[in-house]
């Protein structure tokens, strides 16, 4: 190592981004001691891989990039580290992709302690554990004072479809069967409640865990998973949304099948916000034929991560590029896409 390894009671500077001595024991130290991969410890410009070990799982790679920015960094149930675990894993695996790889791109503020940022690597190794991924390249830039606020995160992943599996927003087909995982909104209520805004007593958590390993199940049952995508930024409501316009068709859901904690229904109430539109980071919407779905609801329940899951409606022909959700009142009202976001900086 070409400089002394930090230690929790330091902080970020300028010079930690500098490319030099002080960068090198940041990245030494830290990253590389804590993810602790092979592929990473080398130090080189990239990760490398043999094509005959990935063809061997599937006949597609997949491919897919986000970038965490959320507010506050640590907040009930999680923090931007598991965050942005899981969400890269989530992306790939609502494609029915095996994910595979992750690279993780650190953009540090200047001034934010060595113990924070300690405490997000490490979460982030247990969360790839737990997905059963490798994060195996990155890149640390840290910034002046007030250029960020105080840590974002990128986060690429690497993973290899199966032969025979085609998982598309445009595949549904009427008559099928919508699937959800569990409780909506979890995510979008535990960062308001984090913030401090309301002076209210929530044990709500984020719902943030890793899809992929219910999703191998689901696959494992019906591999002709019609459409799957994990209801994150827009909730519930923008996933059907997105899945009518590229299908054709008519998303229908019942509002008292829709499985909505009491509070956040509670914060909903006070903020004037609608669990459908909520961020969640571990639930995912499936729609499915309706002859697997009653097999494929068992699977899911047996499942820690689908233990809640519910059929929430089915698909029809017409009116066409619609969602519609049945009150419990009995009337029928259109579920739109918002225009903006409900909660900025929820991811």
């Amino acid at each position: 190592m070409n400089g002394a390894p930090v230690t929790p009671q330091q902080t970020i500077t300028m010079a930690h981004g500098s490319g030099g001595k002080a960068m090198q024991a940041l990245i030494e130290s830290l990253f590389v001691a804590t993810f602790d991969d092979p592929q990473l410890s080398k130090l080189e410009d990239q990760a490398r891989f043999y094509l005959a070990e990935m063809s061997g799982g599937g006949d597609r790679l997949a491919f897919t990039t986000d970038s965490y920015v959320v507010d506050p960094l640590f907040f009930p149930g999680g923090d931007i580290g598991k965050l942005a675990v899981t969400g890269t894993v989530n992306d790939l695996a609502v494609g029915g992709a095996r994910p595979l790889y992750l690279s993780c791109g650190m953009i540090i503020e200047e001034g934010l302690p060595i113990e924070t940022l300690q405490a997000v690597a490490q979460s982030m190794k247990r969360t790839a554990e737990a997905a059963g991924v490798s994060i195996v390249t990155g890149d640390t830039k840290v910034v002046q004072r007030g250029a960020c606020d105080k840590l974002f995160i990128n986060t690429a992943g690497v993973g290899v479809i199966p032969a025979g599996i085609n998982i598309e927003a445009g595949g549904a087909k009427p008559g099928d069967a919508i699937l959800i995982n569990g409780y909506l909104g979890d995510h979008g209520a535990a960062i308001v409640d984090a913030r401090g805004e309301l002076a209210i007593d929530s044990s709500i958590e984020t719902d943030c865990q890793p899809l992929n390993h219910l999703i191998a199940d689901m696959l494992a049952i019906c591999p002709d998973i019609h459409c799957l995508r994990d209801a994150t930024r827009g909730g519930l409501a923008t996933v059907l949304n997105d899945f009518a316009h590229a299908s054709g068709c008519c998303m229908q859901i019942e509002e008292q099948a829709l499985p909505v904690r009491t509070e956040v229904r509670g914060i909903c109430e006070i903020l004037g916000l609608d669990p459908l539109y909520l961020a969640n980071e571990g639930k995912l919407v499936a729609v499915v034929p309706a002859a697997a779905a009653g097999a494929l609801l068992d699977r899911m329940r047996a499942h820690a991560a689908g233990a809640d899951s519910a059929v929430i409606g089915r698909v029809a022909e017409a009116p066409a590029k619609r969602v519609l959700i049945k009150t419990a009142f009995g009337s029928q009202r259109i579920v739109d896409t918002l225009i903006g976001e409900q909660l900025p900086r929820i991811c």
